[in-house]
C-alpha cells in the first residue's frame, strides 16, 4: 500500500511537471506586437478561429460573410472555439483558452494511460514510464499545445480502450466508448477509424456481447456520421467537408498511398527501427485482449496516415496528427516490451551486483529517458521536450522564438494583418496562401488561394511534377492546388498578401496591379481599388 501511494505521488508530481512546461511552452510561443502580446495558434487552427468569430458575430458558420464553404475538419471543436468568443476577451489573447485547454486535455490523457498501462501489466514502473513517454513527446504537445483538436481526439481515444478493456476484463458490455467515439466523429470525422477498430476487436473476441457491439456499435457509428451529413447537406449543400475534396478528389491513389508510406518509413527511420517495432515484440509473449487491441488501435492510425497520404508538416518530423492518437497506447507497449526485456537481461546478470529489482528499474528508467531524447531529437522545433539537452532552449531567451517551427511566422502574420487594416477599407479583399491568422487578425475578406475555404479550387486537379520520384517527394496534402487564372483572373483581389508555387504565372494576372510598401511589408495592389488607402502606402513600381 506504501509503495502504490509513492507512485501515486510520482504521477501527481509527473503531472504537475507537465502543466508547467506546458505553461511555459504557451507563454513562450506568444509575442508582443506594438505593445499587446499575442497568443496565437497553428495557422489551420486560427481558420477554425475564423469561422467561429463569424459565426458569433451572425455571419453564420464561414470564411467570408455570404459565403457557405466547410473549410474546417472539426465542427464539435469550432463550436468550442465559438463559445469563447462569445466572452469578452480582446482577439489578441483569445487563443490562450484554447491553448489552455488543450494543456489541460493532454493532462488528462495522462491519467488514462497510466490506467491502461496498470491494467495491461499490474506494474506502476512501467505505468510512469509510459506517461512520461506521453508527457513529454514533442509532436503531440505541439499539436494539442498550438490549437489543433487532436488534444482532445487523443483523451477520446485513451478513454474509450480503458472503458473497453475494463468491461473485458469485467466480462461484462459497456456502451460508452461508442457513444464517446461517436461524439468524437463530430469533432473529427475520421475518428471513424479508431471507432471502427474497437468494434472490430469487440466483434473478434467477445462473443458473449456480440449482438449489443453491432447493435450499439453500428448504430452510435451511424448517428454520428448522419447527424454531421444532414446538417452539412442542409447548411453547406455538401456530403464531406471541403477538405475532403481538397486532398482527396483530383489526386491519384498511388501518389497518395505513396506519400503516406514515404512518410512513415521517415518517422520509422527517425525513431529507430528497434524502438518502431519493439512494441510488437508483444505478439510473441502476450496475445491477450489488451495488448491486440492496443496493437490494433495504433496500427490503424498509421495505416489511416498511409491512405491519406500523410500530413502537410511531415517535415516537422515526428508523429502526424492521425498517428499522434495512438502514440501514448505505442508508449504504453514500447515500454512493456522494454521492462519483458529487462527482465530477461536482469536473470544474467552477476549476482554480487545490485540487487535484481534496483537493476531493473534503473535500467527501465534509463530506457525511458534515452528513448524520450530519441524520439524527439529528430524534430525540427524547440518546443519538444523539457528534460532533453538538446532542447533546453526553451528556458533560454537567446534565439528561442527564431526556431518554433510552428509559431515562428505568427507574428509575421500578425504584423501583416495590422499592416493591411493600415493600408486599407473593411472592404478590401486579400489573397492568402496562410489562411488562418492573416485573416482572423486582418477581419478583412480573403481568397484562399489553396482552396481550403474555396470550393471551386478544392476540385481541382492537383499539380503534381512530372517525375514519379519527385511526385512523392514533393507532395504536400492540402497544398496542391491552386489556379491563379481563378483566384487572380476572375476573383480580383484588393490585394495579393502571398502567392504559392509557380509564382511567375500569376503574373499574367497582375498586370493591373503594382507593387506597394508599408510598415516593413511589400504587397501587390490592385491599381484601381477603392479600397486601398493609397496615402498609406509607397507605390514601388507602377
Amino acid at each position: 500500500m506504501q509503495t502504490a501511494r509513492k507512485f501515486q505521488i510520482a504521477f501527481i508530481v509527473l503531472v504537475a511537471v507537465f502543466l508547467i512546461y506546458a505553461g511555459t511552452y504557451i507563454f513562450r510561443s506568444s509575442f508582443v506586437v506594438e505593445g499587446e502580446r499575442y497568443f496565437v495558434l497553428n495557422d489551420d487552427a486560427m481558420i477554425s478561429m475564423r469561422y467561429a468569430h463569424n459565426l458569433v458575430r451572425g455571419e453564420g458558420a464561414v470564411w467570408n460573410a455570404g459565403e457557405r464553404v466547410e473549410g474546417y475538419s472539426n465542427p464539435v471543436w469550432m463550436l468550442y472555439m465559438a463559445f469563447w468568443h462569445l466572452l469578452p476577451i480582446s482577439l489578441s489573447k483569445m487563443s490562450l483558452p484554447i491553448q489552455i485547454t488543450g494543456a489541460l486535455l493532454l493532462a488528462t490523457n495522462l491519467v488514462f494511460a497510466r490506467r491502461i498501462a496498470l491494467l495491461l501489466t499490474k506494474n506502476e514502473w512501467i505505468a510512469l514510464g509510459a506517461a512520461t513517454m506521453t508527457a513529454f513527446y514533442g509532436p503531440l504537445n505541439n499539436w494539442g499545445l498550438l490549437g489543433m483538436e487532436v488534444s482532445a481526439l487523443v483523451l477520446m481515444v485513451s478513454i474509450a480502450t480503458w472503458w473497453t478493456l475494463k468491461a473485458a476484463g469485467d466480462g461484462r458490455f459497456d456502451y460508452r466508448p461508442y457513444i464517446l467515439l461517436a461524439v468524437g466523429t463530430l469533432v473529427r470525422m475520421d475518428m471513424a477509424v479508431p471507432f471502427l477498430t474497437l468494434l472490430g476487436i469487440n466483434l473478434w473476441l467477445d462473443k458473449a456481447h456480440r449482438s449489443q457491439h453491432l447493435k450499439f456499435g453500428f448504430g452510435w457509428l451511424a448517428a454520428g456520421l448522419g447527424l454531421q451529413t444532414i446538417l452539412r447537406l442542409a447548411y453547406y449543400g455538401e456530403w464531406l467537408p471541403n477538405t475532403y475534396y481538397l486532398k482527396v478528389t483530383g489526386m491519384p491513389l498511388l501518389v497518395r498511398v505513396g506519400n503516406g508510406l514515404i512518410a512513415l518509413f521517415k518517422l520509422v527511420w527517425n525513431t529507430g527501427w528497434l524502438l518502431a517495432l519493439l512494441p510488437f515484440s508483444a505478439l510473441l509473449y502476450r496475445r491477450e485482449r489488451a495488448t491486440l487491441t492496443l496493437l490494433a488501435l495504433f496500427a490503424d492510425q498509421v495505416a489511416y496516415s498511409v491512405y491519406v497520404g500523410g500530413d502537410a508538416w511531415e517535415h516537422k518530423g515526428g508523429a502526424n496528427r492521425y498517428i499522434s492518437l495512438a502514440m501514448p497506447l505505442f508508449f504504453i507497449l514500447l515500454t512493456t516490451a522494454a521492462s519483458t526485456l529487462i527482465e530477461k537481461l536482469a536473470t544474467l546478470r552477476d549476482g554480487k551486483r545490485l540487487p535484481a529489482q534496483n537493476l531493473k528499474h534503473g535500467l527501465l528508467i534509463a530506457f525511458v529517458l534515452l528513448t524520450l531524447v530519441q524520439v524527439n531529437s529528430t524534430l525540427s522545433t524547440d518546443l519538444s521536450i523539457t528534460c532533453c539537452p538538446l532542447r533546453i532552449s526553451l528556458f533560454t531567451s537567446s534565439g528561442y522564438r527564431s526556431n518554433i517551427d510552428f509559431t515562428v511566422a505568427n507574428e509575421e502574420y500578425v504584423r501583416i494583418a495590422r499592416a493591411l487594416n493600415h493600408m486599407s477599407t473593411p472592404e478590401a479583399s486579400i489573397a492568402v496562401v496562410a489562411a488562418g491568422a492573416i485573416p482572423y487578425f486582418s477581419d478583412l475578406p480573403a481568397i484562399d488561394l489553396l482552396g481550403k475555404s474555396d470550393a471551386v479550387i478544392a476540385r481541382t486537379e492537383s499539380h503534381l511534377p512530372q517525375a514519379p520520384l519527385a511526385r512523392l517527394t514533393s507532395f504536400r496534402p492540402g497544398h496542391s492546388k491552386w489556379d491563379y487564372s481563378y483566384s487572380l483572373g476572375v476573383l480580383h483581389p484588393d490585394i495579393v498578401v502571398q502567392l504559392w508555387e509557380d509564382a511567375d504565372q500569376a503574373q499574367e494576372f497582375l498586370h493591373e496591379y503594382v507593387t506597394v510598401e508599408i510598415d516593413g511589408f511589400q504587397f501587390t495592389a490592385r491599381q484601381d481599388s477603392p479600397q486601398i488607402l493609397w496615402d498609406q502606402v509607397t507605390i514601388i513600381d507602377e
